[in-house]
């Protein structure tokens, strides 16, 4: 297959390059403002994430393109930075359905990031693609535009699909390797009031799932395990598979300061997201790893 990928040098992107790039027959294009060196059959292709350039041309006849881009949550949440994950987001993904439209021979399929945070907290119903509550708090105002964006262009030979996308949970990158870290520390306890959900998939499922949808009818998919777990049980057994005896907890009030410390915010950690994939269920998907104590860390 030709794939591409927007935004594939960060952790999910190098995923699935890894993974497609097993195949020798396949050959993989990342569009990125990074200057890398081609290896093997990856290509790196310069960008800048808003305007039409050279790069367009790679997009013609590829049976894939995936779209990653956009700055990290990961941050505090003011003016600048707030601008910042609208803009590398919704610039991004107008250039790129402005350039499918126009092609002779578009991708095939088109796969758009959002994420799971679209969904309002909730620690008793789950959050399914037709039966999930969208809010108005900043993030999911993000994943909403986001969406709603993508939605706006129609594309008369290729399928469109959004991944509505969970923690992902693996030894590779993301969020989880701090999480580790933190529980060795002796910091592995409960946050906040720990009865929030967390929904999370692992690394491979992560991974196969994308694959699994390529050819699969346009729509919105969340991605993420069928078992999301309270933070309480999920440090409970994080210490647990690290053989950490002392967890010590953290209330919101101090997870507030230690936000403003290091320049992020609490939600990331406070907010419930009860998740369910049944849109990949009703297809037949099958899920690697359903539970977090099968989870190989």
């Amino acid at each position: 297959m030709k794939i591409v990928i927007a935004g594939g040098t960060g952790y999910l992107g190098k995923l699935l390059t890894e993974f497609y790039t097993q195949e020798k027959e396949n050959q993989v294009y990342i569009l990125t403002r990074t200057q890398k060196l081609n290896y093997k059959n990856v290509n790196y292709i310069y960008w800048n994430g808003k305007s039409k350039g050279s790069w367009t041309q790679f997009l013609e006849k590829a049976d894939v393109l995936i779209n990653l881009t956009g700055k990290s949550v990961n941050c505090r949440y003011n003016n600048k930075n707030k601008a910042a994950i609208y803009n590398s987001r919704l610039e991004s993904t107008a250039v790129l359905c402005e350039v499918v439209q126009s092609l002779n021979v578009p991708p095939t399929v088109f796969i758009q990031s959002s994420s799971a945070t679209i969904y309002k907290h909730s620690e008793e119903k789950y959050m399914t693609e037709k039966d999930g509550e969208i809010g108005i708090d900043f993030s999911m105002d993000v994943c909403k535009k986001w969406e709603q964006l993508f939605n706006s262009y129609e594309f008369k030979n290729t399928r469109k699909i959004i991944t509505r996308t969970s923690i992902v949970l693996g030894r590779n990158g993301g969020a989880f390797p701090l999480m580790k870290r933190m529980t060795k520390l002796g910091l592995g306890g409960k946050q906040g009031n720990g009865k929030q959900f967390i929904s999370w998939i692992s690394e491979q499922d992560y991974i196969n799932a994308i694959n699994y949808l390529i050819d699969k009818p346009s729509g919105v998919y969340n991605i993420c395990a069928p078992n999301p777990i309270r933070n309480c049980s999920f440090q409970k057994e994080l210490r647990k598979k690290l053989r950490i005896k002392v967890g010590i907890n953290a209330p919101k009030l101090l997870l507030n300061i230690g936000a403003k410390i290091i320049g992020t915010e609490t939600e990331l950690l406070l907010k419930s997201r009860k998740v369910y994939p049944q849109n990949l269920l009703d297809l037949g998907f099958e899920f690697g790893t359903t539970k977090f104590n099968d989870l190989k860390i």
